[in-house]
């Protein structure tokens, strides 16, 4: 299976923070990223995830004062921390989170072909749409893009990138000083492109790193989602909460995969799961209950506010939740089944998000090594998924537990590879 570690200091469990073993470390201080990631560097994992968002969440109740007091906040900028594990690791893959909604096309093309070349060929851009009115109040706009249309500028933005990153020819420098040719006027070529979002020119202002440009990723699971990854994505995460939801997503996604001409097998499948590992099953349990136990109250209801892009706090707690499917502006792939679920199963508001926010509607895989690896190699047997994007429930004893563990459990039954035979990304996915 392919794996890939979703970098954070506080972890994913919304009560991870709080408990005692977790890690004080600053969350701005590059020293402990660059430590985690070459602990996954020493397992051979794929690559590190860095996630992001544009603004502390306000959506619950107008301000930030609920989202701050409940939940850990503040996290590095993908693009800048990326840049600095490209000279402090040597192998993983590096992939961060840009948003296609907030940044020019320009702007990413130059970062992230900068980047490639700092690190030979390890990068990976996680293409999103951002989902949030706070994020868009960031950026001179009262009101994020609406659903259809974030993901057709997207799009666009996709193709403007890729343009810029083909717009000179592997072989345009030639640095023939007797003649005083620096490079092939012919082989740099602007890309005149001119849309409906964008209008730009180019050429990129140096050559990419031809030998293995960056992974394009996209996370989401969504019907638009779905139709633009189809024809873009190279790894895509999505949230997938069972087997059952997993196996009919793979089987749908690849069918898009071919119908846009595409060879399914050259996309790779990473949805997220949160390992709960401990020394025996007992244990997992007992740790998952300590940090269950840790959750504020608001903790989930300031998180779904700000990726449903609506105000939870007009609802009665204690009341089913409502109907919602009309009113989720930001992540509507993610929360119109979780409602519908959560409403048949007849949960109060309040439930609803005490349950998202011990994993965010990621799979839970709790136990001792042995157990978590049968779950994690029944799932890809049984759903097609091609391996995880782990997300750590909290750090760094989770952390522990999957290096020291884990990911042996899983090398040992030939489950993951022991070392890297290649040196790029797109080698370490088979891409």
């Amino acid at each position: 299976m392919h794996l890939a570690l979703f970098l954070t200091l506080s972890g994913l469990h919304l009560g991870g923070w709080r408990h005692a073993t977790s890690s004080h470390a600053d969350p701005m201080d590059i020293r402990a990223y660059a430590s985690l990631a070459r602990k996954a560097e020493r397992a051979a994992l794929d690559m590190v995830f860095v996630a992001d968002k544009l603004a502390i969440d306000s959506n619950y109740g107008g301000s930030i004062d609920a989202t701050v007091t409940s939940r850990a906040v503040g996290s590095p900028e993908p693009v800048t921390l990326l840049s600095a594990l490209s000279v402090l690791t040597d192998r993983i893959g590096l992939a961060g989170t840009i948003s296609t909604t907030y940044t020019e096309p320009y702007h990413v093309a130059r970062m992230l072909g900068a980047i490639n070349h700092y690190s030979h060929g390890r990068v990976g851009w996680n293409a999103v749409t951002s989902v949030s009115d706070s994020e868009a109040r960031n950026f001179s706009r009262q009101n994020h893009l609406e659903h259809a249309e974030r993901y057709a500028r997207a799009e666009e933005f996709i193709e403007v990138v890729q343009s810029l990153w083909r717009s000179w020819q592997p072989d345009a420098v030639v640095l023939n000083r007797e003649q005083g040719v620096y490079a092939l006027k012919d082989h740099i070529n602007p890309i005149y492109h001119e849309g409906q979002h964008f209008q730009v020119k180019g050429p990129l202002t140096f050559p990419p790193y031809s030998a293995a440009p960056p992974v394009l990723i996209q996370a989401g699971v969504s019907e638009r989602f779905s139709d633009v990854a189809s024809r873009y994505a190279e790894v895509i995460f999505p949230v997938l909460t069972t087997p059952a939801r997993a196996r009919n997503f793979v089987s749908d996604f690849r069918q898009k995969i071919a119908s846009a001409d595409r060879d399914p097998s050259k996309v790779r499948i990473l949805p997220g799961c949160v390992p709960i590992v401990a020394e025996t099953d007992c244990r997992a349990k007992e740790f998952q209950a300590e940090l269950d136990a840790l959750i504020h109250p608001l903790a989930g209801l300031t998180f779904m506010s700000g990726s449903m892009n609506h105000d939870l706090s007009q609802y009665p707690q204690n009341e089913l939740i409502p109907d919602l499917d009309s009113e989720i502006r930001g992540s509507r792939g993610r929360f119109v089944p979780l409602v519908a679920e959560a409403r048949a199963r007849g949960l109060t508001l309040e439930q609803t998000a005490r349950s998202y926010a011990r994993d965010l509607s990621f799979p839970s895989f709790v136990g001792s090594p042995t157990t978590v690896a049968d779950q994690m190699i029944s799932w890809v047997d049984e759903t097609g998924v091609d391996g995880f994007t782990i997300i750590p429930p909290n750090c760094p004893a989770s952390d522990n537990m999957f290096f020291d563990s884990l990911i042996p459990e899983l090398q040992r039954r030939g489950a993951f590879r022991r070392n890297y035979d290649g040196s790029t990304l797109r080698h370490h996915l088979g891409l």
